[in-house]
């Protein structure tokens, strides 16, 4: 995208904000933005790591998932549910991981209206190599201190349960 721009467009926008009279929002508003780029930047570096294993980030949830289910194998519905994704983007997902031979669809054994998308060996091996890369290229370089990760998970851990998201036991 050409480089590192020479301000921070969110600190313009907070300021923008306040100059316009938003100013009990400004602040917010710009912790919202700034989470959002940030996204932006991770996810673009984890596609970039993810691309030559054939994968997006939502495939290899989907691969990292049922690499840790018990016999590989988890019902569609279940997937969607723990993946916090509609049922849609489950089959999306399976159809192109299916094409490339790393999962597979069966009918669930006692449930008729289920299906079970199952981890091939293939898919294993993926799974295994990309984990491999995203923790050494990705996760070992966040680009958050220690401190940092501590910090975030903390916070976003208590939005995310303020915002319905799981119950916190």
């Amino acid at each position: 995208m050409g480089g590192p721009l020479p301000r921070d467009p969110i600190a313009d926008a907070q300021r923008n904000w306040e100059q316009h009279g938003w100013g009990e929002v400004a602040a917010p508003m710009a912790a919202i933005t700034a989470i959002m780029r940030t996204q932006q930047i991770l996810l673009g570096r984890i596609e970039d790591v993810l691309r030559p294993f054939g994968l997006t980030f939502a495939r290899y949830e989907l691969l990292a998932l049922l690499s840790f289910a018990r016999d590989g194998s988890l019902p569609m519905s279940r997937a969607s549910a723990l993946l916090q994704v509609h049922p849609t983007s489950v089959t999306n997902a399976v159809d192109r991981l299916e094409a490339a031979g790393l999962v597979e669809r069966a009918p669930h054994p006692t449930d008729g209206r289920t299906t079970l998308v199952t981890l091939t060996d293939a898919g294993r091996r993926v799974a295994g190599r990309a984990t491999a890369a995203l923790n050494t290229e990705v996760f070992a370089r966040s680009g958050f201190t220690d401190d940092d990760v501590e910090h975030l998970i903390r916070v976003l851990h208590g939005f995310r349960r303020r915002a319905g998201d799981f119950l916190d036991p």
